[in-house]
């Protein structure tokens, strides 16, 4: 009994010795301002982020085309309202917000619900 408590005991410090806990992707979130940025000229669009779907303005979307959509062309500053649904996961959340980092011309508010 002696021997196999030492060889689990082996076995938990070496995986705890090669396991890393670094974070693989990070999602930079900012608080809300004092509304100091310009705002651009162009209407808001609206994303409503459902547990299974996605639109944009009304029109049903996928969440890995959005790079083929109207915000890969807005102008800079262009403020997207996303709005959660009720059954919205954090990681369905993160994955959109990860998305929408490739277009730096948008400026992102989620709305809580």
């Amino acid at each position: 009994m002696t021997s196999l408590i030492d060889v689990i005991f082996l076995l938990l410090l070496f995986f705890m010795l090669t396991s890393t806990f670094s974070n693989f992707a990070e999602v930079e979130l900012a608080a809300a301002g004092s509304g100091a940025a310009q705002p651009s000229d162009a209407p808001p669009l609206f994303l409503q982020l459902g547990a299974e779907d996605l639109r944009l303005n009304g029109e049903a979307v996928a969440l890995d085309a959005l790079a083929g959509t109207p915000l890969a062309e807005v102008e800079d500053g262009t403020v997207l309202l996303v709005s959660l649904g009720t059954e919205v996961t954090s990681q369905r959340l993160t994955d959109l917000l990860v998305a929408l980092r490739a277009m730096p011309a948008l400026r992102v508010t989620v709305l809580g619900g």
